[in-house]
């Protein structure tokens, strides 16, 4: 359905979340590594539960290296300041969203070559940090799923 790309992600339980998000809406998990856990961590196990046979979850070496693989399909920066609206975006079956590091976000030299068209963002009370990594992702990919009617529900 969709694929998420968590670029060097460092909680293990937002990544648990990640994948049991994942395996319930049909959506491939791509991990960019360096990673802060090992995939067998107990608390990525614990947070994902029983899902991680269930969830297609991938490795990269590099973001390069992930978007190769993924290969012209649209990939949407999700970021906290920048971009439309995450509701104005229209979304298609297979389309990917990159969100950066829990402490510090997608790096500027990603962001500075990334399209305009493809960088949304979560709304927020002005002031305020950044959501939970796993939260934004929830919101994110049902968001672009309930545009395709929840498809495969």
């Amino acid at each position: 359905m969709f694929h998420v790309i968590l670029f060097e992600p460092e909680i293990p339980p937002n990544a648990g979340n990640v994948i049991r998000l994942c395996a319930n809406t049909g959506s491939t998990l791509h991990l960019v590594r360096p990673l802060g856990f090992a995939l067998d961590d107990a608390r990525v196990k614990r947070a994902g539960l029983d899902y991680h046979e269930m969830a297609r979850v991938r490795q990269h070496d590099s973001l390069e290296a992930c978007l190769r693989e993924l290969d012209r399909r649209r990939v949407f920066a999700v970021e906290t300041g920048e971009g439309a609206r995450y509701d104005e975006a229209r979304f298609t079956a297979g389309d990917a969203f990159l969100f950066g590091r829990e402490t510090a976000g997608l790096p500027g030299e990603i962001l500075a070559g990334w399209p305009r068209e493809q960088l949304i963002r979560l709304p927020m009370v002005p002031g305020n940090r950044s959501l939970n990594l796993s939260n934004a992702v929830a919101v994110v990919v049902f968001e672009a799923w309930r545009q395709l009617g929840f498809a495969g529900s």
